[in-house]
Protein backbone atom coordinates (compact mmCIF):
# COMPACT_ATOMS: atom_id res chain seq x y z
CA UNK A 1 0.00 0.00 0.00
CA UNK A 2 1.87 3.19 -1.04
CA UNK A 3 1.46 6.24 0.23
CA UNK A 4 0.57 8.89 -2.69
CA UNK A 5 2.73 11.98 -2.32
CA UNK A 6 0.33 13.15 0.40
CA UNK A 7 2.59 12.82 2.72
CA UNK A 8 5.31 13.50 0.64
CA UNK A 9 3.95 17.10 0.22
CA UNK A 10 3.15 17.66 4.25
CA UNK A 11 5.67 15.97 5.68
CA UNK A 12 8.66 15.57 3.36
CA UNK A 13 9.09 12.07 3.14
CA UNK A 14 6.76 8.94 1.96
CA UNK A 15 6.70 7.25 5.48
CA UNK A 16 6.08 8.35 9.13
CA UNK A 17 7.79 7.88 12.22
CA UNK A 18 5.94 4.96 14.44
CA UNK A 19 4.17 6.87 16.97
CA UNK A 20 3.66 9.78 15.34
CA UNK A 21 0.20 10.85 13.96
CA UNK A 22 -0.56 13.34 10.55
CA UNK A 23 -2.75 16.02 11.42
CA UNK A 24 -5.33 15.36 8.49
CA UNK A 25 -7.70 18.87 9.92
CA UNK A 26 -3.90 20.96 9.07
CA UNK A 27 -3.59 19.69 5.81
CA UNK A 28 -5.30 21.54 2.86
CA UNK A 29 -5.22 20.60 -1.12
CA UNK A 30 -4.86 22.12 -4.21
CA UNK A 31 -8.38 21.27 -5.65
CA UNK A 32 -10.30 21.05 -2.16
CA UNK A 33 -12.02 24.62 -2.72
CA UNK A 34 -13.34 23.72 -6.17
CA UNK A 35 -14.95 20.57 -5.10
CA UNK A 36 -16.63 22.26 -2.49
CA UNK A 37 -17.45 25.31 -4.55
CA UNK A 38 -19.97 22.83 -7.00
CA UNK A 39 -21.49 21.30 -4.38
CA UNK A 40 -25.15 22.07 -3.39
CA UNK A 41 -24.81 21.95 -0.06
CA UNK A 42 -22.33 20.57 2.29
CA UNK A 43 -22.35 18.23 5.27
CA UNK A 44 -21.07 20.10 8.57
CA UNK A 45 -20.44 18.47 11.81
CA UNK A 46 -20.67 20.84 15.26
CA UNK A 47 -20.41 20.85 18.69
CA UNK A 48 -22.42 22.81 21.25
CA UNK A 49 -20.37 23.35 23.89
CA UNK A 50 -23.32 25.85 25.74
CA UNK A 51 -26.70 26.60 24.42
CA UNK A 52 -25.43 29.86 22.42
CA UNK A 53 -23.67 28.14 20.43
CA UNK A 54 -26.68 27.23 18.74
CA UNK A 55 -26.82 30.79 16.66
CA UNK A 56 -24.14 29.43 14.75
CA UNK A 57 -25.33 26.20 13.85
CA UNK A 58 -28.71 27.41 12.70
CA UNK A 59 -26.95 29.92 10.63
CA UNK A 60 -25.22 26.91 8.69
CA UNK A 61 -28.70 25.21 8.61
CA UNK A 62 -30.34 28.42 7.10
CA UNK A 63 -27.17 28.17 4.45
CA UNK A 64 -28.81 25.13 3.15
CA UNK A 65 -26.25 22.73 5.01
CA UNK A 66 -26.72 19.18 6.74
CA UNK A 67 -25.87 19.44 10.06
CA UNK A 68 -24.80 16.45 12.27
CA UNK A 69 -24.78 18.16 15.88
CA UNK A 70 -23.34 17.12 19.00
CA UNK A 71 -24.33 17.95 22.19
CA UNK A 72 -23.04 15.39 24.49
CA UNK A 73 -21.56 18.58 26.27
CA UNK A 74 -25.00 20.08 27.49
CA UNK A 75 -26.77 16.28 27.43
CA UNK A 76 -26.93 16.69 31.41
CA UNK A 77 -28.91 19.97 30.73
CA UNK A 78 -32.57 19.29 30.64
CA UNK A 79 -33.73 22.81 30.39
CA UNK A 80 -30.90 23.46 27.67
CA UNK A 81 -31.51 20.58 25.51
CA UNK A 82 -35.37 21.28 25.55
CA UNK A 83 -34.54 24.45 25.00
CA UNK A 84 -32.37 23.86 21.71
CA UNK A 85 -34.97 21.21 20.32
CA UNK A 86 -37.47 23.95 20.29
CA UNK A 87 -35.28 25.95 18.46
CA UNK A 88 -33.69 23.51 16.15
CA UNK A 89 -37.88 22.25 15.24
CA UNK A 90 -38.42 26.08 14.67
CA UNK A 91 -35.44 26.14 11.96
CA UNK A 92 -36.25 22.91 10.65
CA UNK A 93 -39.81 24.70 10.30
CA UNK A 94 -38.47 28.02 8.64
CA UNK A 95 -36.38 26.17 6.04
CA UNK A 96 -38.76 23.58 5.17
CA UNK A 97 -35.82 21.10 6.30
CA UNK A 98 -36.08 18.42 9.00
CA UNK A 99 -34.71 17.65 12.44
CA UNK A 100 -34.19 14.61 14.25
CA UNK A 101 -31.88 12.49 16.62
CA UNK A 102 -29.77 9.81 15.26
CA UNK A 103 -27.97 8.46 18.22
CA UNK A 104 -27.74 9.70 21.81
CA UNK A 105 -26.87 12.95 21.81
CA UNK A 106 -26.40 13.16 18.26
CA UNK A 107 -28.82 15.16 16.13
CA UNK A 108 -29.26 16.15 11.91
CA UNK A 109 -30.45 19.00 10.61
CA UNK A 110 -31.14 19.09 6.70
CA UNK A 111 -32.56 21.64 4.67
CA UNK A 112 -35.58 21.72 2.17
CA UNK A 113 -35.92 18.86 -0.06
CA UNK A 114 -34.05 16.45 2.23
CA UNK A 115 -35.73 14.49 4.87
CA UNK A 116 -34.84 12.26 7.60
CA UNK A 117 -35.90 8.73 7.02
CA UNK A 118 -36.31 7.74 11.07
CA UNK A 119 -36.08 4.08 10.26
CA UNK A 120 -32.39 2.15 10.93
CA UNK A 121 -31.33 0.10 8.13
CA UNK A 122 -30.66 -3.33 10.28
CA UNK A 123 -28.93 -5.97 8.30
CA UNK A 124 -30.79 -9.73 7.47
CA UNK A 125 -29.03 -12.71 8.24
Amino acid sequence: MSKSGILRRHHGSDTLEEGTFLDLGAMSFDDEAGALAGAHGTVRLAEILRFEDLHQVSKLAYQGDIVLLDYTSIANDQIAVKRMSVDLKNVAKDTGGDVAGIAKNLLAITPAGIRIDRQKIRPSF
